[in-house]
C-alpha cells in the first residue's frame, strides 16, 4: 500500500487548482482565469486499490505586496517541507521569469530530504507540436533535475492517468491516513465562503475581488433540510463596496444566485443564502483582519 502527501506548487494562474479538482474528480479548490485565487492550502483525498495520496494545492508563489500575499507565499513553501512528493505545474511555454527561477530555488535548497521532483507540464492540448514540449522540458530542465516530466491537460483530462501512475510510483509505502470515503476535510462552511468569492472572480473585473473575503457568519439547518447561510462579503474600500452591491443591488443578488447553486450542488441541499458587505480598510496588511478572516499560519 502506498500512502503520503504531493505539494502542487507553481506560479499562479498555471491550473493547480483545475489540475486536483480533476485528479480527484470532484471540485473542491475554486478555480478562475484570475491569478492569486488559492489563498490557502486546500488538502484533498484521492484513494483506490493502489493506496492514498492527499493532494495539497498551494496558494501560487508570487512576489508578496502586502502581508496577505506574504501569508500566501509562506503557506506555498511550507508545503514543500510537508509533502512527500513535489510537483511543479508549470505552463507550456520556455521563458523562464523570476518567478519560476524562485520556485526552481526553492526546490534546490529546500528539497534537503531529496523527496522526487515531478515537472508537470499543464495546457499540453494547447500546443501543436511534440518538438514544442520537448523545449519546454529541456528549459526547465536546465534549472533542476526531476524524476519524471510528465505533460498533461488539467482542462481535458489528457494524461491523467499517467500522471497518477507516475505519483503513485514515488509515494512512500504506508497506511491509509483517511478513510476511503473521504475527499476533504475541510468544512462545507469554509467551501461556502470560497464558492462565493470563486464568484466575485467570475463577475467583478479589476482588482476588487483580490481586495475581498467572505466570512460565514451564520451556517445551520431547518428541519425541513434547507440550508440558512449568512455571509458577510469585505471589501478594502466604500466604492468597492459599491461596485459589489451593483445598481440596485443587482450585483449582489447575481453573485448570490450563482454561489447559491454552486453550494447546493456541493451540499445536495436546498439553501436559502443571504450576503452583506462590508469594508475593512486595507485589511490585506492588517495582521489583525488577515488572522479573523482565516488566514493563520498557527492553524496550518
Amino acid at each position: 500500500m502506498k500512502s503520503g502527501y504531493a505539494a502542487l506548487v507553481g506560479r499562479p494562474n498555471v491550473g493547480k487548482s483545475t489540475l486536483m479538482n480533476r485528479l480527484i474528480g470532484q471540485k473542491i479548490a475554486i478555480t478562475s482565469d484570475r491569478p492569486q485565487t488559492t489563498r490557502n492550502k486546500i488538502e484533498t483525498v484521492y484513494t483506490d486499490e493502489r493506496g492514498q495520496i492527499i493532494f495539497m494545492d498551494t496558494p501560487g508563489i508570487h512576489k508578496a505586496k502586502n502581508k496577505l500575499g506574504e501569508y500566501m507565499d509562506t503557506v506555498a513553501e511550507r508545503a514543500f517541507a510537508d509533502a512527500d512528493v513535489i510537483v511543479w505545474i508549470v505552463e507550456p511555454v520556455t521563458y523562464i521569469g523570476a518567478g519560476e527561477e524562485r520556485i526552481a530555488e526553492l526546490i534546490n535548497k529546500r528539497n534537503k530530504k531529496e523527496r522526487p521532483v515531478i515537472l508537470v507540464i499543464n495546457k499540453a492540448d494547447t500546443l501543436k507540436r511534440a518538438s514544442d514540449i520537448s523545449a519546454v522540458m529541456e528549459a526547465y530542465g536546465s534549472k533542476c533535475s526531476f524524476d519524471d516530466i510528465i505533460a498533461v491537460s488539467a482542462l481535458t483530462g489528457k494524461n491523467e492517468d499517467i500522471l497518477m501512475d507516475t505519483l503513485f510510483k514515488y509515494m512512500p509505502e504506508g497506511p491509509l491516513y483517511y478513510d476511503e470515503e473521504t475527499v476533504t476535510e475541510i468544512p462545507m462552511r469554509s467551501i461556502a465562503e470560497e464558492l462565493i468569492r470563486e464568484q466575485m472572480l467570475r463577475f467583478i473585473s479589476d482588482e476588487i475581488p483580490h481586495g475581498a473575503a467572505v466570512m460565514v457568519e451564520r451556517f445551520s439547518e431547518r428541519k425541513n433540510g434547507l440550508y440558512d447561510i449568512e455571509a458577510d462579503i469585505i471589501c478594502e474600500k466604500d466604492s468597492h463596496k459599491g461596485i459589489i452591491i451593483g445598481k440596485g443591488g443587482a450585483m449582489l443578488k447575481r453573485i448570490g444566485t450563482a454561489a447559491r447553486a454552486e453550494i447546493e450542488e456541493q451540499m445536495g441541499a436546498r439553501v436559502n443564502l443571504k450576503l452583506f458587505v462590508k469594508v475593512r480598510k486595507n485589511w490585506r496588511d492588517n495582521e489583525m483582519f488577515i488572522k479573523s478572516f482565516g488566514y493563520d499560519l498557527k492553524k496550518m
